[in-house]
């Protein structure tokens, strides 16, 4: 694997919410004022010890302050690309960015879940990114459209049964 190959692509999509964005800028403070000064100055005690050829906690230091500039750097750029969704679109009652959907599948089952940014999905809480089959499928749709989506398991058939966003 080439250096190339591991260097973080940003996702496609540069949108994302006020929440997340305060999250990614959050973690990139948090590098920059406590995370590399604290590792810079183990490998300054470790170096400081002698030889460096054998001393681990220099050489896991010294990779680990490359792994940090590496998200510095990936956020710094990030951060400045990203376009920050705040407000509900003019139309609440069709699918967008932002918006929390509530479908019903094939078998009566209940989903939820909300449209948010590549950076800050979370299929844990319900949060998909908005780069998604299944958010690309509900994109444009209102309450009571049928949504097929087409995933790797196989096509799902959903209905919209409810459309929300929250205030920012």
């Amino acid at each position: 694997m080439s250096v190339r190959d591991r260097t973080p692509r940003p996702p496609s999509s540069r949108y994302i919410t006020p929440a997340g964005a305060k999250k990614l800028r959050d973690e990139l403070d948090w590098l920059v004022t406590v995370e590399r000064p604290r590792v810079t100055q183990q490998v300054a005690d470790a170096a400081a010890l002698g030889d460096r050829s054998e001393n681990a906690d220099y050489i896991y230091g010294k990779r680990r302050l490359r792994e940090i500039d590496r998200r510095l750097q990936f956020l710094s750029r990030r951060v400045e690309a990203l376009v920050i969704v705040a407000a509900a679109p003019s139309d609440p009652g069709r699918i967008a960015f932002g918006a929390w959907v509530k479908l019903e599948d094939e078998e009566g089952e209940e989903l939820e879940y909300r449209i948010v940014g590549a950076d800050e999905f979370d299929p844990k809480i319900g949060w998909i990114s908005v780069d998604s089959p299944v958010a690309r499928a509900l994109l444009g749709k209102r309450d009571g459209d049928e949504v097929t989506v087409q995933r790797p398991k196989g096509t799902a058939i959903y209905t919209v049964i409810g459309v929300r966003y929250e205030a920012a």
